[in-house]
């Protein structure tokens, strides 16, 4: 048993890259663990290795007392002064009590124990290194489509791509190559698993900061985004640089900004408006493509009252009021749309 233990642990240390302090440790609870139910013992144990020669020995430990009131834990000053002279009160004498049979009837259940040891510790190594990838987005590529789950590949993790995280424009077969926003990093008794989405709002934000550099830089920040997946966008910036005009840079030359974002959303639909302190200016901005005659805010009822021309009404309230609906979202004020 020692030996191939052992053996063992060096494999494991060699190809997994898991410690071997953590190996041995795992090991040492799995052979006091094995010994106690295999051979009834209820007192303290200590086990010793001997990697040179793989020799494995369990000793019992007694406290040296004045006097013994639980045997299998103590022994008297006088017994342990039998086996060394030096002994005092408190210390530890140790007796060895390793069975000729120890590793025969043990070898499979302390395997066992340090197997499930090492699949812990190779579970946390890996959930050290993906952890940091929370809040982010990674590339994926879709393996199978079980259902209505999408099968999705993360470097070497596998993670299930649910259906209400996916966009209805979305359409997958194996092979494609997709972006996704992951929700979260979960470490479980089942192993590491991510949870990702593709209807998130902080997939888009995440996808501008890709493209648009300056986002990145501080010069354009992101004021609010509220999103319809599959179907709609609204995303309000500004500008910390007054040489820099927030919307034409997130929308790129030629559109080609925002394009790509678009592309990767499979064609939603995206309005960047331009952010505003002023309440009315805001609600006026995010209800872009409308066209805005007046907007009276009420602080008190925090209801904006907006005026647009009658054939703008249907474009501002939008299908099945999805335009008024975000840009209420948007702008955190009940929008109440009137036409001239």
């Amino acid at each position: 048993m020692s030996s191939e233990i052992f053996s063992l642990l060096g494999d494991i240390e060699r190809e997994k890259g898991i410690s071997r302090t953590v190996v041995l440790e795992a090991l040492e609870s799995a052979l006091i663990s094995a010994y106690k139910r295999n051979f009834g013992a209820t007192q303290n144990i200590g086990v010793r290795f001997n990697e040179e020669t793989g020799a494995i020995k369990i000793y019992a430990q007694k406290t040296v007392v004045e006097e013994v009131s639980m045997p299998d834990d103590e022994i008297t000053l006088e017994e342990a002064q039998v086996i060394s002279k030096n002994h005092s009160l408190g210390d530890i004498v140790e007796f060895e009590v390793t069975p000729s049979d120890f590793g025969r009837i043990a070898a499979q259940t302390a395997r066992q124990v340090v197997l499930q040891r090492i699949r812990e510790a190779e579970r946390e190594k890996v959930y050290g290194e993906v952890s940091e990838k929370a809040n982010e987005i990674v590339n994926a590529v879709v393996r199978r489509v079980d259902s209505r789950n999408v099968i999705l590949e993360i470097g070497d993790l596998e993670s299930i791509l649910m259906p209400n995280e996916q966009s209805k424009l979305d359409r997958y077969s194996p092979g494609d190559r997709v972006k996704v926003y992951v929700t979260e990093v979960a470490n479980s008794v089942r192993g590491v698993h991510m949870l990702v989405s593709r209807s998130h709002p902080m997939l888009v934000r995440k996808l501008f900061e890709l493209e648009v550099p300056e986002i990145d830089d501080g010069i354009i920040e992101i004021k609010g985004l509220t999103r319809e997946a599959g179907s709609r966008t609204k995303i309000a910036v500004e500008s910390n640089d007054s040489d820099v005009d927030a919307v034409g840079t997130c929308i790129g030359a030629r559109g080609m900004r925002v394009q790509s974002v678009i592309d990767e959303l499979r064609g939603e639909k995206i309005d960047i408006v331009r952010y505003s302190d002023d309440p009315a200016e805001f609600v006026t901005n995010a209800l872009s493509p409308a066209k805005v005659t007046n907007a009276e805010v009420d602080r008190e009822a925090k209801i904006c009252k907006v005026i647009v021309p009658e054939d703008q009404l249907s474009l501002a309230i939008g299908r099945e009021g999805q335009n008024a609906r975000l840009a209420s979202r948007l702008t955190n004020w009940k929008i109440d749309i009137k036409g001239e």
